[in-house]
């Protein structure tokens, strides 16, 4: 009869005999169909009560691994019936887990869309989480539909009519978790019949998500005045899938005649729509934030879309969308069996630090800091050994840069050979969805959470690589 250690454990008794016994079935020690000793037996060999050996036991046969025949005792089950493999261990699981390893080798990542943690107002937050706990205890358990808590919608449309002077009902407003969840309501809601045309260089994750969802996505090329619409034209769009305050990657900004031209070309087709991301178009640097598309229209056609997970935090997991009121209504009839996939302590918490008035405290401070973070960095590469042999093509909006280097060698050499060194310097070249190779030169630089050492270092090695 086998005994076991049971010094030194930290576990209840009868679970530390359940997992040794458990152990020894999955190793083999005891075989399918053998008898166990009885739990009298089993205690007295063992030293312990008769009740410690029945609570492991009833563990066990709770989990399939034994089983017991009425007069006769406890049996040892096959547990290979269950396709369990012999003999598994836990570090056969792990290596069996293919998971991408996300740079684990970087040590500076100049490319980094990341917020500076420190920069989080959560002392406010925890005051605010503090008194919905002991106020709304009742609505913080109730859940909501899809379309989101009231208070919220109610506070983002008061935040985009002061800031954005877009009137809207908030009604017209779903808050769903991350963009591009959205943007899977949006395909359920417009079809997956429809030809969805996105902005090339831009978002990479966008053809992956239509394609997911079995649409037709086009890409559509864009020049300085953002995508040109015989783009649209040639591709044979119904759904332009466009960032117009401050496009992604290279931070151009839309021109008024040519948001004129898309809307006129939504204008000339009932199933046409405008996708308007206005993702990181809060921090505008210079001059008054660029009134969204949303605000031009007049026929329904734009719908548009936003995330607090720069002006906040990526993982807040807020973002939200205006549909047109012939949409929301639509939206409602074929999606509201939905509920809102946000937490609902996670909605009311913001729609008081909207409604409070912390939000806008709170942006403008952080526009403050990315000022004067962006004219620090500007100011280290005009210091630099490089300074010479790069152009800085700033922009008024957003948290990054492009960075021009006068070189021969290729983007994809060039980064690369900074990888060695454990920089991460992403080029303009790789945002263009189509995969064709390109030699821009450019290179993207976001200075929201990187510190000026690093920056300094990136810069010499950059040097040595030119």
């Amino acid at each position: 009869m086998r005994t076991y250690d049971f010094e030194n454990i930290t576990i209840p008794l009868y679970e530390h005999i359940y997992k040794c016994i458990k152990e020894d079935i999955i190793n083999g020690v005891f075989l399918a169909g053998e008898k166990l000793p009885s739990k009298r037996s089993f205690a007295e060999n063992n030293g312990v009560s008769t009740i410690t050996a029945q609570n492991a036991y009833e563990q066990l046969i709770s989990e399939g691994y034994i089983f017991s025949i009425p007069k006769k005792g406890y049996y040892v089950a096959d547990i290979r019936k269950n396709n369990i493999p012999e003999n598994i261990k836990k570090e056969d699981i792990s290596s069996a887990i293919d998971l991408p390893q996300n740079g684990n080798n970087i040590e500076i990542d100049l490319s980094n869309n990341f917020t500076n943690p420190e920069m989080f107002p959560f002392s406010v937050w925890s005051k605010i989480m503090r008194r919905l706990l002991a106020e709304k205890q009742e609505s913080l358990m109730t859940t909501v539909d899809i379309g989101g808590v009231g208070e919220l919608r109610n506070a983002i449309a008061q935040h985009l009519k002061s800031f954005k002077g877009m009137t809207v009902d908030p009604r017209q407003i779903i808050i769903g978790a991350g963009t591009e969840y959205l943007y899977g309501l949006l395909i359920q809601l417009l079809g997956n019949d429809k030809t969805y045309c996105i902005e090339n260089p831009g978002y990479g994750k966008l053809p992956q998500i239509y394609n997911l969802h079995k649409v037709n996505c086009c890409l559509g090329n864009i020049d300085n005045n953002g995508i040109m619409v015989e783009e649209l034209i040639r591709n044979n769009a119904q759904i332009a899938h466009i960032s117009p305050a401050h496009h992604f990657p290279t931070g151009i900004t839309m021109s008024a005649p040519r948001r004129y031209e898309i809307l006129d070309w939504a204008n000339k087709a009932e199933d046409r729509y405008i996708i308007e991301d206005d993702y990181d178009s809060e921090f505008r640097q210079n001059g008054k934030p660029i009134p969204p598309m949303q605000s031009m229209d007049r026929n329904e056609k734009v719908i548009y879309m936003n995330t607090f997970s720069k002006s906040l935090t990526p993982t807040i997991r807020i973002s939200y969308m205006v549909l047109p009121v012939h949409l929301i209504n639509e939206f409602y009839k074929k999606l509201g069996f939905y509920n809102c996939t946000v937490s609902t302590f996670g909605q009311y918490a913001l729609a008081e630090f909207i409604a409070e008035g912390y939000f806008e405290k709170h942006i403008n401070r952080m526009r403050l800091y990315y000022r004067k973070k962006q004219q620090e960095i500007i100011n280290i590469i005009r210091n630099s050994e490089i300074k010479d042999r790069c152009i800085i093509v700033d922009n008024s909006s957003g948290l990054h840069f492009l960075l021009e280097l006068k070189t021969a060698h290729k983007d994809k050499y060039i980064a690369e050979k900074l990888m060695e060194h454990g920089i991460s310097f992403k080029a303009l070249s790789d945002y263009y969805l189509d995969k064709k190779e390109r030699n821009l030169h450019a290179f993207l630089l976001n200075y929201s959470n990187i510190s000026s050492d690093k920056v300094r270092y990136a810069l010499t090695v950059i040097g040595d690589v030119l």
